[in-house]
């Protein structure tokens, strides 16, 4: 137990010194030193997330560590804390491996650019707030990853500024999730109302308690259960890029490759995914939207190949 719970400290702490260094000392040590220090470190959380994640198959540890007391509002606490399952430590690794090789990648792709220990940095940042999304245990520290990796997401597609087209790419890329952050805050919002905590861990007991209806206007009335995940749902789709919210995905090329082809493409829009994985206790008693979902994802497919068809005839 011990043994998982120091990787969790070092799996998260990695990123961020990367980034501090990166940032801070990226000009007086220079582009080549930092390069390596920053892959160095992002190597070594990728060799942790495969170590603790061999050790969870074969162990089902379920570890749940406070950091520290966050704040108290009358009887809402909320504390630091990091949660390690089979599911978190699954992406921890995909997230490092991922981001080990997009920095590896980017010091041969922008050996030559000036600004490389920036770029550096801000892959950094973008796999701290990814492990931080991923390994939250309560729903307003995950927002805060979530809201990170859209925020890292806008200066990396950003990254050559000068350039108007990155310049409009990275605004359309911001506006279009604040959709998704909309949705997953106000999901978070009735959580909060109605169940009156935003603990994962509390909500999984407390979820199977709650089948009263709500009103929405008009007179309708829908599950507490089933408006919840319609919000989560939306927030999902938004993140992970799906069809009628996919527009900014295409628009990211116009960012340096290794953040078009890699971390776009394989991680930020798995955070969608896991935001459904994560709370999937609310969508197994929310049979409406998980009939939904299901049309959507079937459309989806279809629409998505004949769009790829079309793109390419015309």
């Amino acid at each position: 137990m011990m043994f998982i719970t120091n990787y969790l400290y070092f799996i998260i702490l990695m990123p961020a010194i990367s980034f501090v260094m990166a940032g801070l000392f990226g000009t007086k040590l220079g582009a080549s030193t930092i390069g390596k220090l920053s892959t160095l470190f992002i190597a070594i959380s990728a060799c942790l997330s495969t170590s603790a994640l061999i050790l969870q198959v074969h162990s089902l540890y379920v570890v749940n560590v406070t950091l520290g007391k966050w704040f108290h509002m009358h009887e809402f606490d909320l504390h630091w804390s990091l949660f390690f399952d089979s599911i978190s430590c699954t992406m921890c690794f995909v997230v490092t491996f991922i981001s080990f090789l997009v920095h590896y990648y980017s010091l041969g792709y922008l050996a030559a650019d000036p600004g490389l220990t920036r770029f550096l940095s801000y892959l950094s940042l973008f796999t701290f707030f990814m492990l931080l999304f991923v390994l939250s245990t309560n729903l307003i520290q995950m927002f805060i990853g979530w809201e990170g990796v859209g925020l890292v997401s806008y200066l990396l597609i950003n990254f050559w500024y000068d350039r108007k087209p990155a310049n409009r790419a990275a605004l359309k890329a911001i506006v279009v999730n604040r959709v998704g952050d909309f949705f997953f805050l106000l999901a978070i919002l009735l959580i909060w109302s109605f169940f009156n905590t935003v603990d994962l861990i509390n909500l999984t007991g407390l979820i199977y308690l709650e089948y009263s209806p709500v009103t929405i206007g008009f007179g309708w009335q829908v599950s507490k259960l089933t408006l919840i995940a319609f919000c989560l749902f939306l927030a999902a789709i938004v993140k992970s890029a799906q069809f009628g919210f996919h527009t900014w995905l295409a628009d990211a090329m116009e960012g340096p490759t290794p953040v078009s082809a890699l971390l776009h493409a394989a991680t930020m829009v798995t955070a969608g995914v896991f935001l459904v994985i994560r709370s999937s206790f609310i969508f197994e008693h929310a049979t409406v939207i998980n009939n939904y979902m299901l049309i959507y994802c079937f459309y989806n497919y279809i629409l998505l190949h004949l769009y790829r068809i079309l793109s390419i005839c015309i």
